[in-house]
């Protein structure tokens, strides 16, 4: 349909030319014999007048013969390719150009009458039936001594002018049809460049509205198509992108959902048949409570990271004592970490120092970083939280000597509800989305966090805060 269209374009577009052509064969050749016909006449009044007031004054003034005024009139009439005539009052022709001279029997124009020629200084006609075609004429009256010797009329064919006037109107349609084909090309070459990747980036959009996000438009010029086309490619990629992060979210959720909710209807099953004792009740009736305690800290997870997908983050930046969050933080993991033998070591730039920051976000980006040390640390081990100032920044360092992260996993930390296979099966308390959470806030406060882990070794969370001003 697209392609019937541009044809539907091209063809009016040709007929476009075809009535320019007969426009310009119209309006153009009468607007240019109407031109020739004035300048002719004009300039051939011009000329009457000059005769008149030199060859013919001559003559009546008896300064030149008549034969030497027809020798020179009939080298003017040679040169100017025309009829000259003089005559006298009563309209005889004295002498006629296209003639022999023939002074004893001139011949006589009929119902010779001046003013019936009109006011203007030219005619178009046969002057008196004199001729058989239509002539151009001029006539100026020959004066000497305020009376009206006679009259000197100058007559060029008309056909003469049309000639010239088709001669003009060729060198119009060689114009027009140049510049008609040169256009033609620069509407071929706007179809090859502009038209040929529209049609392109239109069929990616039809397919983009279908479902389709993995096709790619085949546009790559390096102009504004190739840049409209490659965001479009772009779009797509990440409509995709997100589309299948959106069905692995709820495929992530419906997992981490169900484990605990069948826990808790086994468990509260058991107890009602009576396949767990009354005796025993206490016992699952905690990992019961467990379960609960899970399925409630991973909604409220949820509930926040939708709350910042859906506004951002609202910071409460303030001014406060980095160290003094960090002691207090790792001071709530007092009895997990005394169970597990593990100890602190807090390597702190100074007594104080103040940071900008929202204190309560970033309490809870520590709490998520050790409280993941502390999952992944083996027994008798040290976690070290470090603070060093840099370029009016200050680093905050979480290190451990864990099991680490593989090196195909370390891209995907930050992904929701992502969990290693070591996260799996060491901690099934884990929601996968602290890490999401520590990115979301740091990233709020315009800041960097990087991690550096090997496997077996340990695994090492570095992220920036601006330094507060004095």
């Amino acid at each position: 349909m697209k392609n019937a269209l541009y044809v539907k374009f091209l063809f009016g577009y040709v007929i476009l030319g075809i009535l320019s052509i007969f426009v310009i064969s119209l309006m153009g050749s009468a607007l240019i014999e109407q031109d020739l016909t004035r300048q002719t006449g004009d300039y051939l009044y011009k000329e009457a007048v000059n005769i008149a007031s030199n060859h013919a004054d001559y003559y009546y003034s008896q300064q030149a013969s008549l034969e030497d005024t027809y020798f020179n009139l009939c080298t003017l009439s040679e040169y100017q390719n025309t009829q000259i005539w003089m005559l006298d009052p009563e309209g005889r022709i004295l002498i006629n150009t296209a003639e022999s001279l023939n002074p004893d029997s001139p011949e006589q124009i009929d119902h010779f009458d001046p003013l019936s020629l009109g006011t203007g200084y030219y005619s178009i006609g046969k002057f008196y039936n004199c001729f058989s075609d239509r002539m151009l004429s001029v006539m100026v009256p020959v004066t000497l001594n305020m009376s009206t010797k006679g009259y000197i009329a100058i007559h060029v064919q008309m056909t003469d002018i049309y000639t010239h006037r088709d001669e003009i109107l060729k060198s119009v349609y060689v114009v027009f049809l140049v510049i008609f084909m040169l256009t033609l090309m620069i509407l071929l070459v706007f179809s090859f460049i502009v038209y040929g990747p529209l049609k392109q980036i239109t069929q990616g959009a039809n397919e983009y509205a279908s479902g389709n996000l993995k096709y790619n438009i085949p546009v790559s010029a390096d102009d504004e198509m190739g840049y409209l086309a490659a965001t479009l490619n772009y779009m797509s990629d990440e409509l995709d992108r997100a589309g299948e992060y959106q069905r692995q979210f709820v495929a992530n959720v419906s997992h981490d959902f169900r484990s605990p909710l069948t826990s808790i209807k086994g468990y509260i099953e058991a107890m009602l048949d009576g396949t767990i004792p009354p005796e025993m009740q206490a016992k699952y009736l905690n990992i019961v409570l467990m379960e609960t305690e899970r399925l409630n800290k991973l909604t409220k997870g949820l509930i926040t990271l939708n709350d910042y997908d859906a506004s951002g983050y609202l910071l409460d930046i303030t001014s406060f004592d980095i160290n003094s969050v960090i002691r207090d933080t790792a001071a709530t993991f007092g009895g997990t970490c005394m169970k597990k033998k593990i100890t602190f070591q807090l390597l702190l730039a100074a007594e104080q120092l103040l940071v900008s920051a929202d204190m309560g976000k970033i309490q809870q980006v520590l709490y998520n970083l050790i409280d993941n040390a502390v999952k992944f640390s083996p027994s008798n081990s040290v976690i070290t939280v470090e603070t060093t100032e840099k370029h009016g920044k200050v680093f905050v360092s979480v290190k451990d000597h864990g099991t680490g992260i593989p090196k195909n996993s370390i891209a995907k930390i930050w992904d929701r509800f992502y969990k290693t296979d070591s996260s799996r099966g060491k901690d099934r308390k884990g929601t996968g989305l602290g890490l999401s959470i520590v990115k979301e806030i740091i990233n709020a406060h315009n800041q960097n966090i990087n991690v550096i882990s090997t496997e077996g070794v340990g695994t090492e969370f570095i992220f920036t805060l601006d330094k507060a001003k004095k």
